[in-house]
C-alpha cells in the first residue's frame, strides 16, 4: 500500500475562480486528501495517493493544463524522453517518463506511451546510459545480478524492473508505478520500454523505446526554463509533448 505523498503541479491560473474550479475538481478525485492552490505562484500542491496522470487529466477537464513539477525539494525529480532508434520512423519520440521522489526510498514513475503497436510492454532501467545503438547498447537490467536475498533461496526482483504498461489499439498507454529507490541512483542510466523484459533488442525495432534518465528541475528550481541549452520554458516544452500525444 502506497503511503500518502505530496506532489506539485504548475497550472496557469488567472483568478480565484480558477483556484475554486481546480480545487473542487481535485477534491473529488479518488486518492486526493488535500489540495492547496497558490494563485500567485501558479502552483497546486496535492497530498494523497492519486497518480500524477489522473491529476493532470482532472485539471485538464477544467479547461486548464498542468505540468508535474516535483515534490518541492531539490534533486527529487527526473525525466526520460523515450525514442525509437528505427530509421523507418519519422516521429521518433514515443514516450515520456516523469519521476518524482516523495520519500527517502520511494520514487513515483508516471509513464506515458504513444504510437506503439498494441500489447504489453516492459519498462526497465538498464546498467548503462549508452544509447548510441539504441537499446542494444544499454547493457543488462540494473542490479540484475543481485537476485537473491541473503540467507534465502527466494528470488529477488531487480530494482531495474519497473513493471509493465498496456498499449491500446490507438497506440497509447499510461501507467503509474512506484519503486523503492532514490532519483539520484538512476541519473545517467537508461530506460528501455520493449515487449521483452531481458532483450536482446534490435536497433531497427520501432516498438522498442529507449532514453537516458536526466535530472529535472525541482519545483523551486529553474521554474522559468527547462534547461539552459534549449532556452525553452516549461510551457513551450509542454506544447511539444501534447502535440506528440503525451499527457
Amino acid at each position: 500500500m502506497i503511503e500518502s505523498f505530496q506532489t506539485t503541479f504548475a497550472v496557469p491560473m488567472t483568478c480565484d475562480g480558477c483556484v475554486k474550479d481546480i480545487s473542487s475538481a481535485l477534491s473529488k478525485l479518488e486518492g486526493v486528501k488535500k489540495v492547496d492552490a497558490n494563485l500567485k505562484d501558479q502552483l497546486v500542491f496535492i497530498e494523497g495517493t492519486a497518480p500524477p496522470s489522473s491529476i493532470v487529466s482532472t485539471i485538464q477537464a477544467t479547461g486548464r493544463d498542468a505540468i508535474l513539477r516535483g515534490s518541492g525539494t531539490s534533486n527529487s525529480s527526473a525525466v526520460c524522453i523515450l525514442e525509437t532508434h528505427s530509421n523507418a520512423v519519422s516521429n521518433k519520440v514515443r514516450g515520456l517518463a516523469r519521476m518524482v521522489q516523495v520519500s527517502s526510498n520511494l520514487t513515483l514513475v508516471d509513464l506515458t506511451i504513444n504510437g506503439l503497436a498494441p500489447g504489453k510492454y516492459w519498462a526497465t532501467v538498464r546498467e548503462a546510459g549508452d544509447i548510441s545503438q539504441g537499446a542494444t547498447s544499454t547493457g543488462g537490467i540494473w542490479e540484475a545480478l543481485k537476485t537473491t536475498v541473503l540467507g534465502s533461496d527466494a528470488p529477488k526482483e531487480p530494482r531495474g524492473v519497473f513493471g509493465t504498461v498496456d498499449v491500446d489499439d490507438k497506440g497509447r498507454g499510461n501507467v503509474f508505478l512506484d519503486r523503492p529507490l532514490a532519483v539520484w541512483e538512476m541519473i545517467g542510466r537508461s530506460m528501455v520500454v520493449s515487449k521483452t523484459r531481458e532483450g536482446p533488442f534490435r536497433q531497427e525495432d520501432p516498438d522498442t523505446l529507449v532514453g537516458v534518465i536526466a535530472r529535472s528541475a525541482g519545483v523551486w528550481d529553474n521554474d522559468k526554463q527547462v534547461c539552459s541549452c534549449s532556452g525553452k520554458n516549461v510551457w513551450q516544452e509542454r506544447q511539444e509533448q501534447v502535440a506528440q500525444g503525451m499527457v
